[in-house]
Order: structure tokens, then sequence, then C-alpha cells
């Protein structure tokens, strides 16, 4: 998994492919878009992911990656001017798409507990996703949607098969990623059964 040995050359490339696709990514119906080769597949949220952290690091950026990231972020800020509110009706839709894979994976984890738990790490991944999302999302168009209310259930489900853990990825990401408000990155399901029902709001 990308983030587990992270480089900033890798998210700059990411990010370079997505922005450049934007148009007409932005007002397609279209939500997974693929770009090709190893590259993962252009989603909003994806390159919010690559975008934020890429700012976060930027201080160990040399001057050319710090360009490169520069020209990327503008494009990025122009696209969502321009197309402003496809913009946000297609993060507020793939919040929603990644809410419902999160569902199927809390199916999962009552099928069959030890499979799940080793599927965790793409759901640690999409849950971060839907917090860049959150982000951004203008709060009008997240309570339309009713993404928090959703998110504090998931969240809730999700406290019920996890258990503390070492920070899942790169050293070089954790201080992107505080654990009072990425938690789950910092938790991962134990080999076994679920825990005890617990409250959703826990």
């Amino acid at each position: 998994m990308a983030e587990q040995n992270y480089t900033i050359d890798r998210d700059l490339r990411e990010a370079e492919a997505m922005a450049e696709a934007l148009v007409p990514y932005v007002y397609d119906d279209e939500l997974y878009t693929k770009l090709g080769g190893q590259m993962p597949s252009l989603t909003l949220g994806a390159l919010l992911l690559r975008l934020r952290r890429l700012a976060e690091l930027s201080p160990q950026m040399t001057d050319a990656q710090r360009e490169r990231w520069r020209k990327i972020r503008e494009r990025h800020d122009s696209v969502r001017a321009e197309w402003s509110q496809h913009y946000a009706a297609k993060l507020a839709r793939e919040a929603e798409s990644r809410l419902k894979n999160l569902d199927a994976y809390f199916e999962e984890f009552e099928d069959s507990p030890r499979s799940a738990a080793n599927a965790y790490l793409p759901e640690a991944l999409r849950r971060t996703i839907i917090q860049e999302i959150l982000a951004v999302l203008p709060a009008d168009a997240a309570r339309e949607a009713g993404l928090e209310a959703r998110v504090r259930k998931a969240d809730g489900r999700l406290r019920r098969y996890v258990e503390p853990a070492p920070f899942l990825w790169s050293p070089v990401l954790a201080p992107v990623y505080p654990p009072e408000t990425f938690w789950w990155l910092y938790h991962r399901p134990p080999q076994g059964e679920p825990k005890p029902e617990a409250d959703d709001e826990a």
C-alpha cells in the first residue's frame, strides 16, 4: 500500500495526473475514473488527500518539487472555482459511495471477522478520504446529504471492531494525521471476534 511506503515524489506524480484530468471529470457522471498504468483512480477525495498532505510536507520538498506542487494546486483551485456546483455535488456523491463501501465492510466483519481484519488497511484509507471530503465540502451540502450523521454512525460501528495500535502508515505521514482527528489510523482490528455491541455515539 502506497501510504505504508510513502514518498513525496509518488504523491506529486499521482496528484499531477489527477489534476490534469479534472476536466471533464468534474462534470462527468463517472465517479471513479481510471488514469491508466499503476495510477490510482481519480476522485476528488483522492486528489484532496494528496493535496493536503503535500501542503503539510512542503517544507521537506526540493524547490523543483515545490514548483510542481504549486502548479497542481493552481490547476485544482481553478477547476474548483469554475465548476463549484459540480465540484460540491461530486464530493457529496463520493462521500456517500465510500460510506456505502464501509457499510459493506461492516457486514463482512459480521460474517468473517478474521478476513475483514486482514482487509482493514483499504478501509482506513477510505475513512481518511471521507474525512478529507468533509473538511472541504460546504456545510449546507453535508447537512443536506446527511453526511455528518452517517459518518458518526459509521465511526460508532467501526469502533466495535478495532483497538489501539501503532500508526498504520509510513512515519513520514504521522504529523499529517493527528490521532485526535484521524483516530482510525491509530487503531486496527485484532485477529479474532469483534468487540461487544457499543453505542453508535461512543
